[in-house]
């Protein structure tokens, strides 16, 4: 009885779809914007697209865990994937479109 009620709390509540706020043509907008970024400039982090989407000037979003929330909602879509790149005790996570080919340049010095 107290194994069955470790592995009951161990597990991680399912987490239900998200549901975007804005209109349809504004998420097509914000999606099809993100996209064209992603697959433009290859894989990138989160802050490396807020700073492109801000580039570009798009009025859709409204802040960065917006953005976010579309690239989660993107992710569940199956429009855009999430890879990590692990070297040693770093890891980097890089949002890219399915088609890119992961050529990924370590951002960051080694210690």
């Amino acid at each position: 009885m107290f194994g069955s009620m470790i592995r009951y709390f161990s597990t991680k509540p399912k987490m239900k779809p998200i549901e975007l706020k804005t209109s349809l043509e504004q998420t097509q907008t914000i999606t099809r914007v993100i996209f064209d970024i992603l697959k433009e400039h290859g894989p990138l982090t989160v802050g490396d697209t807020w700073e492109r989407v801000k580039e570009v000037g798009l009025r859709g979003l409204t802040s960065k865990r917006h953005m976010k929330i579309v690239l989660r909602w993107m992710r569940e879509r199956q429009k855009i994937r999430l890879i990590c790149n692990h070297v040693g005790p770093h890891k980097q996570f890089l949002y890219t479109t399915w088609f890119t080919k992961p050529s990924i340049s370590h951002t960051w010095e080694s210690a």
